[in-house]
């Protein structure tokens, strides 16, 4: 769950990261042509190209791939660490899919369908609150601090739900660690983006999506084998292991080196220099010198400078420095969103995480195995291996999408996915109206509809869970990215809070029909995705601004285009040109 409200700065594919313009005018924006010279600069430690049109260059710290992030190792380190932040919501959908029929709690609490999902939909309920509420205190704070009271607000609520004696503490545990999960859920890929060198900004970002994923997997099978223990430890031993994760993410954070994206936004250059020279490798009497890291703070400055003066909406004095927060400002920042040159981007955001919960994943990651014993397969080990296969496919699915995703294109993947998808749910749904009524005498049936829950698990690892945290970031200009994306990560929660709910209610009234409530999301899907959404893959901001029929974006690049010349930047890349 990449996912992130950062008050402006969203990391976009590798290839937008490395290629930057410096245009003339207008009609030279977005050119990118071959490279003309490759800098021979003594104090240069990389590579600076220009290209023959003289406006466009691109530079890297190291080479690109495994080469590249064992060169820039230190970010590398970084980036893991805060990575745990997505380990914490992985982990808590892997486990609870245990502990709802685990014995021990099961006998305890009896509950019913409601309460199960109430329970379970409760923690995404906090997850909005704390994701909507954390880009607006990582940018007037600091992204370190904030990282801090989010995993100090998780633990609490870990602690509720591990030392629970009613089952009112396990919801009001799940609750508060909702809101420091949706937190680091929105933090920790901020503070990922804004510290990756550009040649190896999208292998770090995708450590995201790979520790979610891991969490699901680890939470899960802790819960499969503390299961039988004879008592509450059974339950209590997998809710308490995920305070492991979060006391170790907020202690640690102090020693991360802070955003030098940050330290810009509050006008602090010569700390955001110092904190860049830091996750570069370079020396304090080096980084005065280097070419490359003036370049990146150079663009760090052009990029704030874009996003407070596109605004203008009272977030910044005459000087382009934060003010305090007013309601006010910030209300007219979120209703640009809606604004009819917006509006079509803001609709692909919101419906692209709609679709992505009601394709039905995280139905299946919350209650694997009561939807697995709907489909005939009885005994509790058999059960659960089979639901815990679920996180094990959709992990592998992950990476053939991280390899392709931008050779095969957005919309290919989206429309393929969500056919498959479709297919799997109506397969599924055919068979349980048939035979759930006598599943022992069709075990066939019962395996075919398990590898039809694999089969739908693997479409969407390749399709909907990567592309929602992709797509938001590349269809708004960049004076509305942070705002919008802030917007679609609140679609996911909700959507997911209402899954959460009513999944265990019309999973008890027709199992079957739970199934085509999924395939018809899917089907829909398919036709959005084929009729309404753009191809982003290798597209430029102008060509961006074609699909939707709109100038929002070409004004960004003109107003960005005399922040450039304002701040120097432009002078720095000719004068290397000229070298």
């Amino acid at each position: 769950m990449t996912s992130r409200g950062d008050g402006g700065y969203v990391a976009l594919r590798s290839s937008a990261a490395e290629h930057n313009t410096i245009p003339d005018d207008e009609s030279s924006i977005g050119t990118a042509q071959e490279p003309l010279l490759s800098q021979g600069n003594p104090k240069l430690r990389g590579t600076f190209n220009l290209h023959q049109d003289g406006h466009t260059y691109s530079y890297s710290y190291g080479p690109k791939g495994l080469a590249g992030l064992l060169h820039n190792y230190y970010a590398l380190l970084c980036a893991f660490f805060a990575s745990i932040g997505g380990l914490t919501f992985g982990y808590d959908q892997g486990v609870i899919a245990n502990v709802l029929v685990m014995t021990d709690f099961m006998e305890r609490w009896p509950i019913t369908p409601l309460q199960k999902g109430s329970m379970t939909a409760v923690l995404e309920l906090g997850a909005l609150l704390g994701a909507l509420g954390a880009g607006t205190l990582a940018d007037r704070y600091s992204r370190r601090h904030s990282i801090f009271f989010a995993c100090v607000i998780f633990c609490i609520g870990s602690g509720f739900q591990c030392g629970a004696q009613s089952l009112s503490h396990i919801f009001i545990g799940r609750a508060i660690g909702g809101i420091g999960v949706g937190a680091l859920s929105m933090l920790s890929p901020l503070y990922m983006a804004e510290i990756s060198p550009p040649e190896v900004r999208g292998s770090l970002m995708a450590l995201e999506q790979f520790s979610i994923v891991l969490g699901v997997v680890f939470g899960f099978w802790t819960g499969f084998l503390t299961r039988s223990i004879p008592s509450s430890a059974s339950w209590r031993i997998p809710l308490g292991i995920q305070l492991l994760p979060g006391a170790i993410l907020g202690l640690g954070c102090f020693f991360l080196p802070p955003s030098p994206r940050l330290l810009v936004l509050h006008g602090r250059y010569d700390d955001a220099l110092g904190s860049l020279a830091r996750l570069r490798l370079r020396s304090s009497e080096e980084a005065q010198d280097d070419p490359l890291l003036q370049i990146e703070l150079l663009e760090m400055r052009v990029e704030t400078t874009l996003v407070q003066r596109a605004l203008d909406d009272g977030v910044t004095d005459g000087n382009d420095q934060l003010q305090p927060w007013n309601l006010k400002a910030e209300f007219r920042a979120w209703r640009r969103l809606f604004q009819r040159k917006y509006r079509d981007r803001t609709w692909i955001g919101v419906l692209i995480m709609v679709f992505q919960q009601w394709s039905g994943i995280n139905a299946l990651l919350y209650y694997g195995p009561t939807i697995v014993r709907s489909i005939g397969l009885r005994g509790d080990t058999v059960t659960l291996l089979v639901s815990g296969g679920i996180g094990i496919v959709q992990f592998l699915a992950v990476i053939p999408a991280i390899l392709y995703i931008d050779r095969v294109g957005r919309k290919p993947l989206l429309r393929s996915g969500s056919a498959l998808m479709a297919v799997s749910h109506v397969t599924i749904a055919l068979l349980v109206s048939q035979y759930e009524g006598d599943w022992s005498a069709h075990a066939t049936a019962a395996w075919a509809a398990v590898g039809g829950i694999y089969t739908f698990t693997a479409a969407y690892g390749v399709s909907f869970g990567p592309i929602g945290w992709v797509l938001p970031s590349e269809v708004f200009p960049l004076s509305m990215r942070s705002k919008g994306v802030a917007l679609s990560t609140a679609s996911n929660w909700f959507n997911n809070f209402l899954i959460g709910l009513v999944t265990p209610v019309i999973m008890e009234y027709s199992p079957a029909g739970t199934f085509m409530v999924f395939a018809v999301a899917c089907t829909l899907a398919y036709f959005w995705s084929t009729y309404f959404v753009p191809e982003t893959a290798n597209v430029s901001l102008e060509e961006i601004d074609a699909v939707f029929a709109t100038s929002a974006g070409r004004g960004d690049a003109q107003l960005k285009q005399q922040i450039e010349e304002d701040l120097g930047l432009r002078a720095l890349v000719r004068g290397l040109g000229a070298d």
